[in-house]
């Protein structure tokens, strides 16, 4: 099947350059519902991938959910090992279970800690205040709303 610019190179060759009349009004219609057929086609793709897309959201949100509840139960079940064990190493043919020692700062009131020990995440607009603001017709310096046209698939 022809490609939609392939499609509209045949229209175009179907009109008068100098008057701008469709020389073939038999053939330009025929080609003109193909191109109709091609752009229903390329749109329900979209919606395809579309449903594709939540589709995949959604399972990778079922996925993030039983990652975590198995990671609760490894911590959990770390736990009763090493509750049971009292700090003892454990070996068979098929498990190997040692201790080691680790550090771990904690925090106890971050109001105390001097700026050398804090980081501050970077400064981000926030663009609905923004937009909000320049719909009332305030003018923001460093910002501007531009108006976009967005392909509507339904």
């Amino acid at each position: 099947m022809a490609s939609l610019y392939d499609i509209d190179t045949r229209l175009y060759s179907l009109l008068d350059e100098e008057t701008g009349e469709i020389t073939d009004v038999e053939a330009f219609e025929k080609i003109q519902l193909e191109r109709d057929e091609k752009i229903e086609n390329i749109a329900l793709w979209v919606k395809n991938l579309k449903a594709d897309v939540e589709a995949l959201k959604a399972e990778k949100l079922a996925f993030a959910e039983r990652q975590k509840a198995a990671e609760k139960k490894i911590d959990s079940l770390k736990r009763l090992l090493s509750d049971a064990l009292g700090g003892q190493s454990f070996k068979t043919a098929r498990v190997a279970l040692s201790f080691r020692k680790s550090s771990e700062v904690q925090i106890d009131d971050i109001e105390e800690l001097s700026d050398e020990y804090l980081r501050y995440k970077a400064p981000e607009p926030d663009k609905t205040a923004i937009k909000a603001a320049i719909n009332e017709g305030k003018e923001v310096a460093g910002a501007k709303l531009v108006s976009k046209i967005n392909l509507q698939i339904k």
